[in-house]
């Protein structure tokens, strides 16, 4: 499942990978939530949890990267009854305010069989109980920009780049001062406006890999 639309630069994302441990009727139900930022490390994620608790009965995942209007997702019940366990575990994360996160939630059966809505209530509070334990941190989109500036407008240059959240990454000095920095994503329109008016249309930032 994808969504095309245009994302947002700014959300929250899992600072650490996290761990909490619930019990159903002597099932245990180990849910671990982490960070990722595309499918493929989710994916990457969801098979080192198998390969830590080889052991365990089943691993129910699911994962959202990125927030908003853009975002990939995926899930899996895993051997459970279908719709039983995995997409509960997706609507879990679907009303969280987080993204890029991946979450799995390890299974070892208890002997007693909860039926289908007793999985359904499980598997939601496994998921809810990791995410409630979560701690997070602010994403922001950055870009990279090089600009070409003249020695009498930097240290002003440098004081725009501070008021846009710019961080410099490097500095080169020679007949002019060439500064690679990375700017958050929504400030670039108005960084690259404020320093064409600085510097009455001479500087251009470029955007480079």
């Amino acid at each position: 499942m994808r969504g095309m639309m245009r994302g947002m630069t700014r959300y929250r994302i899992p600072q650490c990978r996290t761990t909490v441990e619930t019990r159903v009727s002597n099932s245990r139900f180990i849910a671990t939530a982490a960070s990722v930022s595309t499918v493929k490390a989710a994916q990457d994620f969801i098979r080192a949890v198998r390969a830590e608790l080889p052991d365990a009965t089943h691993h129910v995942y699911a994962y959202k990267i990125g927030f908003g209007g853009s975002v990939s997702e995926g899930m899996s019940d895993d051997g459970e009854p279908s719709g039983t366990s995995g997409p509960p575990t997706l609507a879990v994360l679907r009303g969280a305010e987080i993204g890029d996160v991946v979450l799995v939630t390890t299974r070892y059966f208890g002997g007693t069989k909860l039926g289908t809505g007793g999985l359904v209530a499980a598997y939601t509070a496994a998921a809810q109980a990791v995410l409630a334990a979560l701690p997070t941190e602010e994403k922001v989109t950055r870009v990279r920009l090089q600009c070409v500036l003249p020695y009498t407008l930097h240290e002003q240059a440098r004081r725009l780049f501070s008021k846009y959240e710019g961080r410099i990454e490097d500095e080169q000095y020679g007949a002019d001062v060439t500064v690679r920095l990375l700017v958050p994503e929504e400030h670039i329109e108005s960084l690259t406006q404020r320093l064409a008016d600085l510097s009455a249309g001479r500087v251009v930032p470029m955007r480079i890999e």
